[in-house]
């Protein structure tokens, strides 16, 4: 009876000399695709004021239309990863490019919150088969001596348009308007779909497993319970019944999903990842990175818009330090964890991060804008150096046969993390311009700074702690890395003097 990781081929991509010799081509491909699927995960941003402003909205209405695209990856994006995993992952990244942009049309023509909201689900759809299969890929092709680099590289244009998403964007709202925040993806999509189907090999890695139908349909009913109850409890607040009712159902059904799964032979989640502690704890940590970054990503905009008065356009180019860095710093931070390994570099991009969150907390309406530029540099600084290591101790520790699901399991905490990170900001923000200003906020006062201000310091406080707990987590693993390296050592001289 053949088992669960026999593949369907005995070749790989690393036996075929063809594949090896446009190895860094196809990376290529990849990365211009999933720097396009994060983009458009943070774009909006930047232009939730002229979205708000346009469409008659409150920012948290509008914040909608940022957080209803992480909610679709979240919840279908294990799916995607296991269906590459049997059906092929570069068939399945191909066809998510085709319907992201499709989506991306669909966005550009919308005039309405709910045809704009409905057209970002079609979008999130196809930036989910991406972004599930893209690392699954790459670590198929590159041998393990390249991979951290070549992972570096992915990662860092994951976290580019993660991040660069408010720069990019406010140079475009600025001189085309909102709508052309999407209709962009359309022509560059195009070319890029074009070359991916010319370039592109055919599937070798498959497996012979069914869908797991019933765990795919309970965890997209988590995510559903648990994000619409976190963002809709920011509008009517967590006391209301109904946000109550929401949070108790996602916990069922997690408990639900985690009991399928541990039963079934062939889950949608293979549980036994997380028994490796490494796995678990890069996950965890990119999880609170993302969660941190996003607070800085959903309250810039805002603070250099609303607060410094900078134009959507003088915006974008202070914003657009913070990708520049990292274009910079990830790809020499890659190809140094091949050879230094991964855990000191996660470890001092974490400090870097915490570091700069603080310097966040202390802005003012009177900040001189090359101390923002400085503290942005940092921060770009910081998740250079980190993201490819720790995508790469991720990749790492996965079989080959779960690559699609552990590729797929990075990318859902990442963009768990997106949501997670807008939502804690926005909730401790209005939270607190709520208490000084005497009754509820859910939107920027006008007139009113200090208000903004005083939300901003709590929030950017808040996502420091958050860097902090990722930073101990981190250097306690390289603490047990070098401890368990000097005790092997020291057995391996004992045995030499026996």
């Amino acid at each position: 009876m053949q088992s669960q990781d026999t593949l369907t081929a005995p070749r790989s991509f690393a036996d075929d000399p063809s594949i090896q010799k446009r190895r860094w081509t196809l990376l290529i491909i990849l990365n211009l695709f999933t720097f396009m699927a994060t983009l458009d995960g943070s774009i909006v941003n930047i232009a939730l004021p002229s979205i708000s402003q346009t469409l008659e909205l409150p920012v948290a209405q509008a914040e909608w239309v940022v957080t209803s695209y992480l909610m679709v990856i979240c919840a279908a994006i294990l799916f995607f990863g296991k269906l590459g995993d049997i059906f092929g992952k570069i068939k399945v990244f191909k066809w998510g490019m085709l319907l992201f942009l499709i989506g991306s049309l669909l966005c550009g023509l919308s005039n309405t919150l709910i045809t704009l909201i409905l057209s970002r689900a079609v979008q999130a759809l196809g930036a989910a088969m991406t972004m599930a299969n893209n690392q699954g890929i790459v670590t198929e092709i590159f041998p393990k001596n390249e991979r951290g680099k070549a992972l570096g590289l992915i990662g860092t244009f994951v976290s580019l348009g993660s991040i660069a998403g408010p720069s990019l964007g406010g140079v475009i709202v600025s001189g085309l308007g909102w709508q052309y925040i999407f209709r962009v993806n359309v022509p560059i999509g195009l070319a890029a779909v074009i070359i991916a189907w010319r370039l592109l090999p055919k599937d070798v890695s498959l497996l012979k497993v069914k869908i797991d139908a019933s765990g795919s349909i309970l965890f997209t009913l988590f995510i559903l319970a648990l994000f619409s109850g976190l963002l809709l409890g920011q509008q009517t607040g967590y006391n209301n019944p109904w946000i109550i009712a929401s949070f108790i159902a996602s916990v069922f059904v997690l408990a639900a999903f985690l009991s399928v799964e541990a039963r079934k032979a062939e889950p949608l989640l293979q549980l036994s990842l997380f028994k490796n502690p490494l796995f678990s704890l890069s996950i965890l940590c990119g999880f609170l990175t993302f969660t941190a970054n996003f607070a800085y990503n959903i309250l810039s905009p805002f603070y250099l818009q609303s607060i410094l008065n900078l134009s959507p356009f003088h915006a974008g180019l202070v914003l657009m330090v913070f990708p520049v860095i990292m274009v910079i710093v990830s790809p020499l931070s890659g190809a140094l964890s091949d050879k230094i390994g991964s855990e000191l570099l996660t470890f001092v991009g974490l400090l870097l991060m915490f570091a700069t969150h603080i310097g966040l907390a202390s802005l003012h309406d009177g900040s001189p804008l090359s101390i923002v530029v400085l503290l942005i540099a940092m921060l770009g600084l910081g998740n250079g150096i980190f993201q490819p290591g720790n995508n790469s101790l991720i990749m790492s520790q996965a079989p080959r046969s779960q690559l699609g699901v552990a590729g797929s399991v990075n990318s859902l905490v990442r963009n768990v993390g997106m949501v997670t990170g807008i939502t804690v900001a926005t909730t401790v923000l209005f939270h607190t311009m709520s208490t000084k200003a005497g009754y509820r906020v859910t939107d920027l006062i006008p007139g009113r700074p200090d208000i903004f201000l005083f939300g901003m310091k709590a929030a950017y406080t808040t996502s420091a702690v958050i860097c902090l707990v990722a930073a101990l987590l981190t250097g306690l693993r390289l603490w047990s890395a070098r401890r368990k390296k000097h005790e092997a050592d020291k057995k391996d001289l004992s045995t030499v003097m026996q």
